[in-house]
């Protein structure tokens, strides 16, 4: 070995080298590996009690004669232990005495190479031997293909592309939090199955990706297997196993598709994981200009922005889009199916046989305003848009009437806009017949935005003069509580019980 080692009382140490050896085939061993292994004087691995070690098996192309070997055997490989500090304790004891053993060959000079399949840094037991080790020796890592690598070239698929994340999980999480990470990524591979499998597999069908899995057993070895996650039989699945969920592929398929994308009020956070992902995975956005612009930029996609009020024409240019093959996303700010697209996509697909529209919900601007202030939408609730560019201005006198008689909170969607200006002074006129003076009105700007504000106000207060598009309006009933903050944030809830009579 040429590297430099330390010394202690004039004796000159050895260094420890973390040999990562690959996924399991010998000739994917690195070269470098294969150079330290058959240096090294002491060769360490790990193996269970019956003895065979799949490291040293992998390695012995490159081993030599004359070599120590340091069989490092785990005293158990479930966790159950009869050990007084049970199956932790059990593993302390083991990863302390594994420790000093190669202490020891070091402290007496010798260099030793401890094997890890895969990577060393990467799932590895070696990591266990590194961190007792370090503090007091010299440590190079040779890393190695990971079974990750070997899993996705034994399936022959791309597993993530462009700005794809992919998540690496393993299989020992509770099946609840496996499904929230599946769901929250583009691709994922599942590490560590053996008897987790089935609850990997429960996790996979709960966010609906079970049918775009692949299982994936001893990768690269001649005892390779590589199947449909629907076809495994989960009695034989072994620890050295995984789960690939490969990423969608970003090129448009034979049949387009439109799916309309809700974006949420526009806090980046509030964007959900099925939203970002039909996102990348589309060839062409449509929306607004100001929506569109809150979309990162992807390389391959087309953009086609247009004004606010033209949603007809952008239902038909997905649509011919989609017919094309193309794989469009229509984005709307908050839910799509909330007095935004989904209704005009809808609605023009039915003269576009075979185009598939799928809507991807979010949260709702009414629902970001509420939780400013507390829980106003606590109970039931009724949610009216102002605009009268689509209907008339006497249907929605008429519901807000019978919504103020039945008592219910009321959310408010597009109240003014730069050529409506009277209309939240007739809406509050008409509410202040049915509703006492002082109920609470939520006055919600530009929520999730630069420019946020929340006010509450009482509705004999309310100035239809501070009002404009960008706000949405919560207005109680006469069960809402009011609580001022006294500088800090008011409380507004609505309790969930009614009462009697």
């Amino acid at each position: 070995m040429s590297e430099q080692h330390g010394t202690q009382h004039g004796t000159q140490r050895g260094t420890l080298w973390g040999v990562g050896l690959g996924p399991g085939d010998p000739e994917l061993v690195t070269v470098k590996a294969a150079r330290v292994i058959s240096a090294a004087d002491v060769v360490a691995y790990h193996s269970a009690q019956h003895g065979r070690s799949i490291a040293r098996g992998i390695a012995e192309p490159y081993l030599r004669d004359g070599q120590i070997e340091e069989h490092l055997v785990y005293p158990v490989t479930t966790e159950v232990a009869d050990h007084p500090g049970g199956y932790a304790g059990a593993m302390e004891d083991f990863y302390r005495e594994a420790a000093e053993r190669i202490a020891a060959h070091l402290d007496a000079g010798r260099d030793v190479a401890l094997l890890a399949e895969g990577d060393p840094l990467f799932y590895s037991s070696y990591m266990h031997m590194h961190t007792r080790l370090t503090q007091r020796f010299d440590a190079r890592i040779v890393p190695g293909v990971t079974s990750v690598s070997a899993a996705s070239a034994a399936i022959a698929t791309p597993l993530v592309q462009g700005e794809q994340v992919l998540t690496i999980l393993p299989g020992t999480l509770p099946t609840a939090e496996l499904q929230r990470r599946l769901a929250d990524t583009d691709a994922a591979v599942i590490l560590k199955l053996g008897r987790s499998y089935p609850r990997v597999r429960e996790a996979l069908s709960a966010a609906g990706r079970l049918g775009d899995a692949f299982y994936v057993e001893r990768a690269s070895t001649d005892r390779q297997k590589v199947l449909p996650v629907t076809d495994v039989d989960a009695d034989t699945v072994p620890y050295f196993s995984l789960t690939m969920l490969p990423g969608k592929p970003s090129v448009p398929a034979d049949t387009g598709s439109v799916t309309v994308v809700g974006l949420g009020p526009g806090d980046p956070q509030w964007l959900t994981p099925q939203s970002s992902r039909e996102l990348s995975a589309a060839t062409d956005l449509i929306g607004y200009g100001p929506y569109l612009d809150r979309v990162a930029v992807r390389d391959g996609q087309r953009r086609h922005p247009s004004d606010n009020t033209d949603e007809p024409a952008r239902a038909r240019l997905a649509c011919e889009l989609a017919q094309q093959g193309r794989t469009v996303a229509v984005v709307s700010s908050g839910d799509p199916g909330v007095f935004a697209m989904a209704t005009a996509v809808l609605e023009e697909a039915k003269q576009w046989p075979g185009v598939d529209v799928r809507v991807v919900p979010a949260m709702t601007a009414a629902q970001a305003v509420a939780s400013r202030v507390g829980a106003p939408l606590g109970h039931d609730y009724a949610v009216i848009s102002l605009s009268d560019r689509l209907k008339p201005w006497e249907i929605i006198e008429r519901r807000l009437r019978a919504a103020a008689e039945a008592d219910l909170v009321l959310a408010i969607y597009n109240p003014a806009s730069k050529t409506r200006t009277w209309q939240v002074g007739a809406m509050r006129d008409l509410l202040l017949a049915h509703r006492d003076p002082n109920t609470p009105v939520v006055i919600g700007r530009d929520v999730a935005g630069p420019a946020e504000s929340v006010t509450v106000v009482r509705l004999g207060d309310l100035d239809p003069a501070q009002i404009d598009m960008r706000c949405l309006l919560i207005v109680g009933s006469s069960q809402t509580q009011w609580h001022p903050g006294d500088g800090e944030t008011d409380r507004v809830f609505t309790p969930r019980y009614y009462p009697n009579g």
